[in-house]
């Protein structure tokens, strides 16, 4: 029996203009209507996802691919992980060695030498709605220095690139105790918002990820992983799908993600993907 629902955001609930599509919306109404609980489960800081948090109307979030879970209904952080300051400065001294892009999340904040991909697209977002901005856009000559010289508690590090990111990634795994998840946008997956094809990675602690935070917050409900169903469509919910009592992968999905879902569903996100595994798997 299925006691909670989580999913993944960008390319599993909202397309890739940042439209959600109406059943989609249906469908998380008849979840709370019935008192499932349904998670978020994203890689962007909750600062960032707020607002889409409200119209979403989840009960519970997971952020920064993990590394923080908050009962969205009464604002309770139930956990919290972030990286350590040399973990964060190791990680940009591989990253720039590599010629690669860095920014950086803070509670308030994106710190960044230059808006190019992730960045870029947040920034763009944000410039979309009409109401109060929720981070700030600082961009600075030099992040490592900036980081350095002023007590910033860093959320989130990403690491992106035109090309892979994968020497970079190797290299960190290697030299540092922390997790790495890879998120592509190439191809079908291209980021439309900015026009662009790029690779980024999430730098976390280690064990930090979608899944082990699904477990933690499985834990604080007393509900167990088999009576999980997770959705999503990119490679940093392989874990998350894998391990569930029922793992569905959207239909725009990447294919190594189809392989471990117990079912891919027939829909893309833009057709509402997400709604038919709902109503397949959840007896209303």
């Amino acid at each position: 029996m299925i006691k909670l629902v989580a999913s993944d955001l960008d390319g599993t609930i909202i397309d890739k203009n940042n439209y959600i599509y109406e059943n989609n919306l249906k469908a998380i109404e008849e979840l709370n209507n019935n008192n499932m609980n349904f998670v978020i489960c994203t890689g962007k800081t909750y600062p960032i996802i707020k607002q889409t948090c409200s119209k979403i109307n989840a009960s519970y979030g997971i952020f920064g691919n993990g590394n923080q879970i908050i009962d969205l209904k009464t604002g309770k952080e139930i956990y919290k992980n972030l990286l350590k300051k040399s973990e964060i400065l190791d990680a940009i001294d591989i990253a720039k060695k590599h010629h690669l892009h860095v920014h950086v999340y803070t509670d308030k904040d994106v710190i960044t030498e230059e808006l190019l991909y992730l960045d870029l697209r947040n920034y763009k977002l944000q410039t979309y709605t009409k109401s109060e901005p929720s981070m700030k856009f600082q961009i600075v000559d030099d992040i490592k220095k900036y980081i350095l010289n002023h007590d910033v508690q860093v959320c989130k590090l990403v690491i992106s690139s035109k090309t892979s990111t994968a020497e970079a990634k190797a290299e960190i795994l290697n030299k540092l105790d922390v997790s790495a998840s890879t998120i592509r946008k190439f191809g079908n997956f291209k980021d439309y918002i900015i026009d662009k094809e790029y690779e980024y990675i999430d730098v976390t602690p280690k064990n930090v990820n979608k899944n082990t935070a699904l477990k933690i917050l499985g834990d604080y409900l007393n509900i167990k992983t088999d009576e999980m169903l997770t959705i999503g469509d990119n490679l940093n919910d392989f874990d998350m799908v894998k391990d569930a009592g029922v793992g569905v992968a959207v239909a725009n999905a990447y294919d190594e993600l189809k392989q471990v879902a117990n079912y891919t569903t027939v829909n893309p996100v833009e057709k509402g993907g997400f709604a038919e595994a709902i109503y397949k798997f959840i007896k209303f």
